[in-house]
């Protein structure tokens, strides 16, 4: 497994993947070094390059292998998780509507938070049926940060 560390706005993002796909992408919060460009490993190049232009406001979808890790189920959400529209919001029940069955509700709210593959599979897209922002492995202020990032309304502050 090949790993990357780079810098963004939201701090340090580790990235792990192979020839098979991008497996990780997870906020770092402590000092590790960036990987200097010209050692970034070449599987791992491509999400690096669409991860830059993303917070550049370049690009608002992902083109990219992903060979996440998790149950038949947890993949099954994470798919789902990659149709909310850039720039759209879903609760954990219209997801679990999505689904097919609002009794997963839980599941899929934990599926979701346990989704190795950060931004690039948008579960900070996931809000509560209030319209509240609700937990994110990264922490609420760049769940919001990358919400508002989205936002087709720019304005102050979202939340």
């Amino acid at each position: 497994m090949k790993t990357a560390i780079i810098n963004s706005p939201l701090g340090k993002i580790e990235l792990t993947g192979d020839e098979n796909g991008l497996a990780t992408v997870f906020f770092r919060d402590d000092d590790h070094e960036e990987t200097k460009t010209d050692q970034i490993p070449p599987e791992l190049a491509p999400a690096v390059t669409q991860l830059n232009l993303y917070f550049e406001g370049k690009i608002t979808s992902f083109d990219l292998k992903l060979n996440p890790n998790g149950t038949d189920f947890q993949k099954k959400v994470w798919l789902q998780l990659e149709k909310i529209p850039f720039g759209k919001t879903q609760s954990y029940m219209d997801m679990a509507r999505a689904l097919g069955d609002t009794k997963v509700i839980l599941a899929a709210a934990s599926a979701n938070g346990k989704n190795p593959i950060g931004i690039i599979i948008p579960c900070h897209r996931v809000i509560g049926s209030d319209n509240t922002l609700t937990g994110y492995a990264g922490g609420l202020w760049r769940k919001k940060w990358l919400l508002e990032h989205e936002s087709p309304v720019r304005q102050t502050s979202l939340f």
